[in-house]
């Protein structure tokens, strides 16, 4: 009988064994998974109809939502690989800086994530020269032509957005990178009194469009100066510009860095508090 229950004892040690070495081969994986995918599960999927056309963009409430006060809102581009129609892809690079769990208790906010379609551009250009290996692309900024059909609707979204009372109107916000960048330029002089301050990273634009919105509110761009995709001398003609027509501009570019300056960007401390600091006069 003794010999028995030592055979069970044996059994179950062996099986509790067997499940602790498999739950680390499978079931710790796959809840690293999950855990690393949570962050953009925050984000609600939405839609937004003008016209017979649909814009895709994902929003990010603030902790302990209260319909009743304002927030600020801040308007996010993303880049060119992001474009679709999945309502996903947008959050890739720049979701997950707005879900930090610091980030999200210090700057409450409302964050939304538009997402262009696979045919259109944020900021309505001409293609002179594709990219290479080791040359960046060349674009002429066009700027006597209507807004692109994705921008557009992003425009129509922030002024119903800004319309109501949980939108501080004070204090609206854009950034992008690289096609986003682009586009944060672009719809600076589309809508040049209706932003707080604005961050460009990888991005460029026309010059010739920066005296209508250059003394309204401070800008912040960011480039790599190895950045073989967007030219480091979009940003650096646009914040020459800037400067001359009496801007506000700051200027950080990372020496030896390629086009994903965005990392750099996101990782600098004082990047949340300098944009949520900003108000409009």
């Amino acid at each position: 009988m003794t010999s028995f229950f030592k055979k069970i004892k044996s059994s179950w040690s062996f099986y509790f064994a067997l499940m602790k070495f498999l739950s680390l081969i499978f079931i710790l994986p796959l809840l690293s998974i999950f855990a690393s995918a949570q962050p953009n599960s925050l984000y609600q999927k939405k839609i937004f109809i003008r016209n017979g056309d649909t814009l895709r963009y994902r929003i990010l409430y603030p902790l302990n939502y209260n319909q009743k006060k304002s927030y600020p809102l801040v308007l996010f581009l993303h880049g060119k690989g992001e474009r679709g129609r999945d309502n996903e892809k947008q959050l890739i690079h720049g979701g997950s800086l707005f879900t930090d769990s610091v980030n999200r208790k210090n700057f409450p906010a409302i964050v939304i994530f538009p997402q262009c379609t696979p045919e259109d551009y944020w900021a309505q250009m001409k293609m002179l020269q594709d990219r290479t290996d080791s040359t960046p692309e060349k674009v002429e900024y066009l700027k006597d032509v209507p807004p692109g059909k994705s921008l557009n609707l992003v425009m129509m979204l922030l002024d119903s957005m800004a319309t109501g009372n949980h939108v501080n109107q004070k204090r609206i916000y854009v950034m992008g990178l690289s096609m986003g960048g682009r586009g944060t330029f672009e719809i600076l002089w589309r809508k040049p009194n209706f932003f707080a301050a604005a961050i460009a990273v990888a991005g460029g634009g026309n010059v010739e469009t920066v005296s209508l919105y250059a003394k309204n509110f401070p800008i912040w761009v960011f480039h790599g100066s190895a950045d073989k995709v967007v030219n480091v001398n979009d940003s650096r003609r646009m914040v020459t510009a800037l400067k001359s027509a009496g801007a506000k501009v700051k200027y950080t570019e990372y020496p030896g860095i390629d086009h994903n300056s965005w990392d750099n960007a996101f990782a600098e401390k004082d990047l949340l508090p300098w944009l949520y600091s900003q108000k409009k006069k």
